[in-house]
Parts: structure tokens; sequence; C-alpha cells
């Protein structure tokens, strides 16, 4: 019997570090690639007529991810530029660093997204409150892996 079933997994690592370089929290959380990430990755196996991913946010609410959402519920600053994209098989990562004053806050959300506004989300997280400071600096991975399940 042929198995065609594919189970996408997203992985956040989310470090935050003080001024003087002491890591504050560190945690590991799980995501949903929501409906419109869904129909994102599809689109891009028939073309790149989609931008690629190209930001994350964080924000304050802690509204449980749905799959048809398509934006953070409530944005703490603005979409960030990831810092780096990799892609090693069937894993891909992404990188966003938000520095001393961006970000700031009881963040209890994240996402990603393919614009610095509007645009496609492809998942987002809900987590307990990652309190960051006005001087720390917070590091999110965010690993997505395709697997046949």
């Amino acid at each position: 019997m042929i198995n065609d079933n594919i189970k996408l997994v997203g992985n956040l690592d989310i470090t935050v570090v003080d001024s003087s370089g002491n890591v504050k929290e560190k945690r590991k959380e799980k995501n949903l690639v929501v409906t419109a990430g869904l129909g994102y990755i599809a689109s891009r196996m028939k073309d790149t007529s989609e931008t690629a991913m190209s930001h994350m946010a964080v924000g304050s609410d802690s509204t449980a991810a749905a799959a048809g959402d398509t934006d953070l519920g409530s944005i703490l600053g603005v979409r960030e530029a990831l810092d780096s994209t990799t892609v090693a098989g069937a894993v891909t990562t992404y990188v966003s660093s938000f520095e001393a004053g961006e970000g700031t806050g009881a963040i209890t959300e994240a996402g990603i997204f393919n614009a610095s506004t509007s645009g496609t989300m492809l998942c987002r997280t809900v987590f307990a409150t990652v309190n960051k400071a006005a001087d720390d600096t917070m590091t999110i991975t965010w690993t997505i892996t395709l697997s046949a399940s």
C-alpha cells in the first residue's frame, strides 16, 4: 500500500538575552501551519508567483492559534525581516532577532509572513508569556519539517 500522507511540523526555539549577554529565558514551542500557509506551500509547488517568506512578528494576543488565522491578534512593533532562511532536505529554518526596542512587552504569539504588511502568514503559535524588556534581545529560530507520516 502506498502512503501519501504528508505532515508539517513546526517548532520554535525562543531565547531572550539581557543587555549584559545573560540568557534570561530559553524555551521550545510548537506551532500551527495555518490554512493560508498550506495554500502558500501548494502555490510554490506550481511556480514562484507568491513571494518567499521574509518576515517574522511577535504579539500579545493569547487567543488560541486556529487554521483560519491570517495575522497575529496584536502585533508588538512591526514585522521584522528574517535574519536568515535555510533549507536542508525537507527542513526549512527561519531565524529572526528582535533587538533592543523591537517587539518589547509580554509576548504570547509569533508568526511568519511573506511581506512586511499584509501578505500571507505561513504559521502562528501561541505560548505562555515571554517577557522581553526594552533592552533585551530575543532570537526565534523557527524550524518547519515536512515528512511522510
